[in-house]
């Protein structure tokens, strides 16, 4: 088992190599790629208009280009904290269900319940389930109420 969880690994290790290695030869073709188109338009700009209008219309490639990575990045982190938040919620949701299904704490239960008897404990778990009841429907309508609506 152990041996197929390396063999797993190890295969996942070399797909990921692989595909980041081809992405960063793309990157660098396509670096170059820009590079050419911007001395192309800066040539073809220079020889039509002058120089100053040149520059200036190579810099407002480079500024489009600019906004637009940088409104990607503001997207990216945007969608990264709506996810972490919904995973934190996940990890609440899950850590109060396996709280119940914990062995420790079922062998406790189990105990108290030796000790004090099932008789005197029935009227107390029965309380206790009431006001679990309620305090999860208050945790459901706070949280309910707290989220924005779109």
């Amino acid at each position: 088992m152990i041996q197929r969880f390396i063999d797993d690994l190890k295969d996942s290790t070399g797909n990921a190599l692989r595909l980041s290695s081809l992405m960063v030869a793309m990157a660098a073709m396509l670096f170059v790629a820009i590079a050419f188109l911007c001395a192309a338009l800066f040539v073809y700009v220079l020889q039509t208009e002058g120089l100053i209008y040149a520059c200036l219309a190579c810099a407002g490639v480079f500024l489009v280009a600019a906004l637009i990575a940088s409104g990607a990045y503001a997207y990216q982190a945007r969608q990264a904290k709506a996810r972490a938040a919904q995973a934190a919620k996940d990890a609440a949701k899950s850590a109060t269900s396996s709280l119940l299904t914990d062995p420790m704490l079922m062998a406790v239960g189990l105990q108290v319940v030796r000790a004090v008897g099932v008789k005197r404990l029935i009227p107390i778990l029965a309380v206790g389930g009431v006001a679990l009841g309620i305090m999860a429907a208050r945790r459901t309508d706070s949280s309910d109420e707290s989220e924005p609506s779109t």
